[in-house]
């Protein structure tokens, strides 16, 4: 209750503080702005904004330009992982994942399934599908032989040189003829990690890492070294270093703008330095740079690929989480690696659909990308502003949840007592989909943690969804 004689600007303060600790301003939502506040208040602007500072001064409301005031998540972040050494049951661990691995998938294309943690954002509210589809109409119209015509490498020079000009944005000087189209991102890494490995060697991974990287890894016969990844520093560099000090890898698989799962970012200063070890130990960083556009902080932090002196970075990306996930076109930028990328993609799948390409060159040399991309941004900063909140809301005291500087993942780690397998189980009995943190490690590890994904409508099932999740976190402590 604010005090009778406190200043005005304390008593807005004291009273927006109590409605966030009682819930009716939940984490992520929008404070009124501060013409509005004063307006209907009958206050200052400068109350108005003195109340907000104080409030922001707390950690309890942020400020984003543009866009006013939103009340911050109270959820901590989980602390850096602490790997034990490796156990004779890792392969066994390994084979598990990997069994694990289709059926999440089986249930994400389940239509019943209420999918929580998919990376792929589905709608009209996320991609501007109608003037895609317009553009490709009018190229299938007045250049047919873009359908007609074999697609032959390198591919629409429209688009080559649009990704070479948007790839500034992010500290890259690219040239489109080092570009190389391809099916997605993930043909990028597989393209990557042929060109540069054989099977038997060694490749340093994050942990967690992306999934699809285990299976990957596993099928060109490679061994995968798990590196410690906190959600702030990002993947250690004192433990790569120490690794190819020791001649122990051959590439190096890393994702440190805007990582999946962690939705966070390495420091610029890192990003740097992973440059340069693989400048100075001529070790090829691969960089899976696919969420790298969908940064909230402007201008965009460079990705590692931005510091890469001799050619040692090879950069993957894709344009599947902005622009047109059913188009399927991704690049990669593969330094002094380029020639042999080109022939191995020319053998395995030649090129690009043309008239995709060209249509997705067209929408970005037409300067609608840019404001796509600032809309895009500001709805999953709310989205995971919202998201975190209701994780706070469901999930039982003592969760923890990254938060992200980017893109629309939220990396969980439950309370000692609950396990995600398990928690797995549960969901989906419920037609809940989730991913466990098991599978974002080829030894088994995170066994309290799960993604959530904020790329999907919070529609009334959604939340529910969500709530039940929480629930079901809460009865395993119970029963623990």
């Amino acid at each position: 209750m604010p005090h009778a004689d406190a200043p005005l600007y304390q008593a807005l303060a004291d009273e927006l503080r109590g409605a966030m600790h009682d819930g009716r301003l939940a984490a992520g939502a929008r404070l009124p702005s501060v013409r509005e506040a004063a307006r209907t208040r009958g206050l200052s602007i400068n109350t108005v904004l003195a109340a907000y500072r104080q409030l922001e001064a707390g950690g309890l409301v942020e400020a984003r330009p543009q866009s006013g005031y939103f009340v911050r998540s109270r959820l901590a972040s989980p602390s850096a992982p602490r790997f034990a050494p490796a156990s004779s049951r890792a392969r066994a661990a390994e084979s598990a994942v990997l069994t694990r691995i289709p059926r999440v998938i089986a249930a994400q294309a389940d239509p019943d399934t209420i999918d929580l943690s998919l990376a792929c954002p589905k709608g009209g509210d996320f991609y501007p599908g109608e003037k895609l589809s317009r553009l490709v109409a009018d190229l299938a119209r007045r250049r047919p032989a873009l359908l007609t015509d074999y697609p032959l490498p390198p591919g629409p020079l429209v688009l080559r040189r649009e990704i070479a000009r948007h790839g500034l944005e992010l500290g890259m000087e690219l040239e489109p003829d080092d570009i190389v189209l391809t099916n997605g991102c993930m043909e990028a890494l597989q393209l990557a990690l042929r060109a540069v490995t054989r099977p038997g060697d060694t490749i340093a991974i994050e942990s967690p890492t992306y999934f699809s990287l285990i299976p990957l890894a596993d099928r060109l016969g490679l061994k995968a070294i798990e590196l410690p990844t906190h959600p702030e520093s990002g993947m250690s560099l004192d433990a790569l270093e120490l690794l190819l000090s020791e001649k122990r890898l051959q590439a190096i698989v890393a994702m440190p703008t805007v990582h999946n799962p962690l939705g966070t970012s390495m420091p610029v200063a890192a990003k740097r330095r992973l440059a340069e070890l693989a400048n100075d130990y001529r070790v090829p960083v691969i960089e899976d740079a696919l969420y790298a556009e969908l940064q909230f902080a402007t201008p965009l932090a460079p990705v590692a690929k931005a510091f890469d002196r001799d050619g040692w970075v090879i950069v993957c990306a894709s344009y599947s989480k902005t622009l047109a996930p059913g188009f399927r076109i991704g690049w990669m930028e593969g330094g002094r690696f380029r020639d042999e990328l080109a022939a191995i993609k020319f053998s395995s799948s030649v090129s690009q659909p043309a008239l995709l390409g060209e249509a997705l060159g067209r929408y970005l040399d037409s300067g609608g990308y840019a404001q796509h991309l600032r809309r895009l941004r500001r709805t999953y900063a709310a989205q995971i502003d919202r998201l975190r909140g209701l994780i706070d809301a469901a999930f039982p005291p003592g969760t923890l949840a990254t938060q992200p500087t980017g893109g629309f993942l939220v990396w969980v780690e439950l309370p000692r007592g609950c396990d995600a397998d398990r928690l797995f189980d549960a969901a989906l009995a419920q037609r809940i989909s989730i991913t466990p943190g098991t599978m974002y490690s080829p030894s088994g590890r995170y066994t309290r943690h799960i993604r959530l994904s904020g790329c999907y409508p919070f529609t009334d099932r959604h939340i529910h969804a969500l709530m039940t999740l929480g629930g079901l976190a809460t009865r395993q402590l119970e029963t623990a």
